[in-house]
């Protein structure tokens, strides 16, 4: 059975237990998390820069971002393993290396990559879950953000020791700090697939909820 069948089960299995919760953000997810401090490193990079990020099932983080001003797209994929081991049914075993994963192209005159991590810290996912997001478990669902350069790197660990210090979360924030090797776009199907499919009922309660508070807490940035 394809993982969209399996999540519908899921979806309608667990519809009880989850309409009294579905607009409630996870128990250790903050209500909304400090601005990033400014840094001393080089000036805010120009031109239209990409953020590839992974927070559990690439439906939700996709949905978030297309939402957000200043983002021109938003693709769902597949990053941490092989070009070859990049589908759908194998990245859904767990054992390729690859995460669900979301690339982000943006106008940093527009939105700035660390308004772009505090969405992903406090909207998309619950950075203190490990290997998991809600129903879908195994390290394809892993928190992690894969940099393309050092500057990505140098602002997503200091947002991560910025928001450890303030002690933002009860549990110890997990998201891996990762180079990026490579990005593999996901099938055609998986592309736009909230958008596409509002009623299904994996969207309606674990997706639309987040797009719901970017919404209620971003307003500035949401479209």
């Amino acid at each position: 059975m394809s993982r969209i069948g399996i999540r519908a089960i899921l979806g309608v299995a667990i519809i009880a237990p989850i309409v009294a919760l579905a607009r409630r953000p996870a128990p250790e997810v903050a209500a909304k998390l400090p601005e990033p401090r400014p840094t001393t490193a080089a000036a805010p990079a120009s031109g239209v820069q990409t953020l590839v990020l992974a927070g559990g099932c690439f439906w939700g983080v996709e949905a978030v971002y297309e939402h957000i001003k200043g983002v021109t797209e938003a693709v769902s994929g597949y990053a941490g393993g092989t070009k070859a081991t990049a589908d759908y049914e194998q990245v859904s075993s767990g054992a390729t290396g690859h995460a669900e994963a979301v690339r982000v192209t943006y106008d940093p005159s527009e939105v700035s990559l660390e308004k772009l991590l505090q969405v992903f810290f406090s909207v998309v996912h619950d950075p203190t879950q490990l290997n998991r997001q809600g129903p879908d478990v195994g390290p394809q669902y892993r928190s992690a953000i894969f940099f393309a350069n050092d500057e990505q790197a140098r602002v997503a660990r200091a947002y991560i020791d910025q928001l450890t210090e303030a002690k933002a979360f009860k549990r110890p924030i997990v998201t891996q700090v990762v180079k990026l090797e490579g990005f593999y776009p996901a099938e055609e199907y998986h592309q736009d697939f909230a958008e596409r499919n509002p009623t299904h009922p994996y969207i309606v309660f674990h997706d639309k909820p987040k797009v719901d508070r970017l919404r209620a807490e971003y307003a500035e940035l949401f479209r």
